[in-house]
Order: C-alpha cells, then structure tokens, then sequence
C-alpha cells in the first residue's frame, strides 16, 4: 500500500547532515553552525521565500539539541494555543528540557499574540524560532525582533535541488535522467516542495500508463505544464521584482528591464498593474527629457486593456524598452517633491494682488489684478521681471531641467528667459 502522505513530506531530512541548501548558514564554521554546535540554542527568525526549508530547519535544530519541539500556525492559532504551548513547556523545563516554540507564518500574528508569548521568549520558558517570507523589519514587532536572530534562508540552488530530486527518486525507486530532473528543478525554481510536487506529479502520470519503474520526458512535460514560477503578488519577491525593473528602466537597460517584466508576467503579476507601474516611471524618470514616454506608456496600458493578452503585454514590452533607452531626467519629479516638501513647512503664502481674477467692479476696486502683464502683449510673448511666486519665494527655482533629450532645449530656452528677466527694467521685486 503506497504511503498517502505526499512525497514532499516523506523526503524531510532526518537529520542537519541530510539538510540540503543554506550553506551560508550551516556550513563549518557559519554562525548559525557554530552555535548549534556549542549548544547556545536562541530564539531566531527564519526569513525566505517558500520551499527553502524553513520548517525542516526549525525542527531538525530541536532535535540536534535534543530539546522539545511544539508547532504553531499564526494561521489558525490564537492566544490560546499560545497559552497551551507555553503550559506544555514549562512542563518540560521541569524535567530539565528545553522547548523550541516554532510559528510558522509569524507575520500573521498581531501585536497582542506576538505580545502574548514575549514574557516566556525573556525568562527563557521558549525557545522562539518563526519562520517568514516577509520582511521581518516591517512585519515583526520590534520587542520580539530585539530578542531573535533573523536568519535569511535563500532559494535553493540548482545542485541542491537536483541532490534533493535524486534521493527522491532512490527512495521511491523510480529511475530519471538527471537532465530531466534537472528541468523539474528550473521549473521550481529554488522551491524543494514545488520541485517534489512536480516530481510526484510525473510519477503518478507515469504510473496511469502502467509504468513504476521511469519517468520520460513527456511525463515530465506535462507535470510542468501550466506551472508558472515564484511569484508573491502580494509579498517581499513582488515588490523586489517591481523595484528590479523600475531599476533597470532608470539604469537604461532594455534586456534588464524586459527580463523583469517578463518574469513579473509568467509569474502571474497583473499587467495592469504593470501598465500604471510605467506610467509613473515615465514620469519620475524620463519626465520632459522625452515627453513621449509618458504617451506611449498611457497608449500600452490602452492597448492592454482594450485586447488584454498576450497583444497587450507586447504593447506593455514595447513600452518598457522605450523607457529604457529615453534619455532621464527627474528634474520634474525633484521639484515636485521639493515644492511638496517646502508648503508643507511654509506659512500659506497669499496669491499675489497682480496674480488674482477680477471678475467684479469691488475686487477691481480692491487691486485685484492690478499690475498684471499680459504675455502675449510682450515682445516674444515673454512678461521679462515678472514674477509668479508668492513674494517670498522670488527668486527661488525648483525645476532645473537637465541637458539631456528635450529637457536640454528647455534648459537653454529657461536660462535665456532668466537673462531677460536680469536686464528686465519692468522687475516685480527688486
């Protein structure tokens, strides 16, 4: 009778020896070896994406340092189970054992439950080791993060994975080439328990044919059929990919740029999102240095939405190598952020007498509009000494556009027009 827990889980390692991947970490002579070794357990925070490795790890240091160990999912416990766990291993200190607390999914855990086992993590009760695939720095509290450890574990390399695939298939006594293992590992793409899902998936439709004994290539294509690659939309490696690409965009790298699109895309990112994504970097980045940008972003999000995909993400990609290769400014977006930060500091200054409508005979009366130059009654359509800041800002200039694309032409044009507003002898503040 064929064991029905899945294959993932009858592949755990059994011991540190039997650990694949984390080198960084459990190698001779890393920290977190060394520590094992001389028997300092600590609470620590194990932070990296899915299928590393990371419950395995929790449990195989209890067992190295022959200590209790309780599981907690922040997904369905709450301060009770809390309470239980915290009951079980004051039992246990009685008899001289320590207890390793493990929570998977820590982030999940509000304040008040992270709250609620602290005390026993300080008087030493528990052992804390949680594991995540978010940025500790914003998701734990501060009061637990001072008293862990955190741990990055990383994807698992191409060797580890297919040393994992190997002794998966000696176990259950199936032959596979190492070639076609190797492709399940580049279809999991750094995730063990992804990789041996797919491995399984192969075998069993190995096994609707009639054969236990080898895995072929097709049945290795179809287990990898429809199987995107790792993509959190919501979480560290969404955000890390987003910020790769807006990255290469600003860096003017059109393969860097594209690849991370693509990446985004096979791994099932929204393209609208992408598309508004553009928008703004047409903005922040390219600005005025290429106006058209900003068109031709608005005019894929356009197309993405009106035939949606795969016409769409070309439009999108078409969209991204022109960004890249635009000259860049951000003349634009410095000045909006530096005038954002100055009113904000700033006394509401009065919109100047001469800068004000006067629609009625009273505000007329009043000086609204007094003094006002109309530009295009000026030689060159140009009012030379006026001003159209509030008094107290004259003189300042936010916007300097670079030389570099078109911002270069309005460069010239922005210090000719300040020349003629130094020889001016119409000038609105001395």
């Amino acid at each position: 009778m064929s064991n029905p827990a899945p294959l993932a889980a009858r592949m755990r390692p059994q011991s540190l020896a039997e650990y694949r991947g984390q080198a960084h970490l459990l190698a001779e002579g890393q920290a977190l070896r060394t520590a094992l070794d001389s028997g300092q357990l600590h609470s620590m925070i194990f932070w990296g994406p899915p299928g590393v490795g990371k419950t395995t790890l929790a449990r195989l240091i209890a067992q190295h340092s022959d200590a209790h160990f309780i599981t907690v999912s922040a997904v369905l416990a709450g301060v009770k189970d809390i309470r239980q766990a915290v009951e079980e291993a004051k039992r246990e200190r009685q008899y001289g054992r320590r207890t390793v607390l493990f929570i998977d999914e820590v982030h999940r855990f509000n304040k008040a439950q992270q709250d609620a086992f602290l005390p026993y993590v300080e008087d030493g009760t528990l052992i804390f080791v949680g594991a995540t695939t978010e940025n500790p720095s914003f998701e734990i509290n501060n009061a637990l993060l001072s008293r862990a450890r955190v741990y990055p574990l990383h994807a698992l390399d191409a060797e580890s994975q297919l040393a994992i695939l190997r002794h998966a298939c000696e176990e259950e006594g199936w032959q596979c080439s190492d070639e076609l293992l190797s492709e399940l590992a580049l279809q999991a793409d750094g995730d063990a328990r992804r990789a041996l899902n797919l491995l399984e998936l192969a075998m069993d439709i190995m096994r609707d044919r009639g054969d236990e004994q080898t895995i072929d290539a097709d049945a290795v294509s179809q287990a990898m059929s429809h199987q995107p690659r790792r993509f959190d939309k919501g979480g560290d490696l969404f955000y890390e990919q987003i910020s790769a690409l807006h990255k290469s965009v600003r860096g003017s790298s059109p393969d860097g740029a594209l690849y991370w699109l693509i990446r985004m895309l096979d791994g099932g990112c929204d393209p609208i999102y992408v598309a508004r994504r553009l928008v703004r970097m047409a903005s922040e980045d390219i600005g005025n240095a290429d106006p058209r940008a900003l068109r031709i972003c608005l005019d894929a999000w356009d197309v993405q939405e009106r035939l949606g995909s795969p016409e769409g993400e070309l439009a999108l990609a078409q969209a991204v190598a022109y960004l890249a290769a635009a000259p860049k400014s951000n003349a634009v977006y410095t000045a909006f952020n530096a005038l954002k930060k100055r009113i904000a500091s700033d006394p509401s200054h009065d919109v100047p007498m001469h800068l004000r409508n006067a629609p009625s005979k009273l505000m007329k009366a009043q000086g609204f509009g007094e003094g006002y130059r109309y530009a295009h009654d000026e030689p060159d359509a140009y009012a030379a000494g006026e001003s159209y800041l509030p008094e107290a800002l004259h003189g300042e200039h936010f916007y300097q556009p670079v030389d570099r694309g078109l911002e270069q032409k309005i460069a010239e044009k922005m210090r000719y027009l300040q020349q003629l507003d130094a020889q001016s002898p119409h000038k609105r503040y001395p």
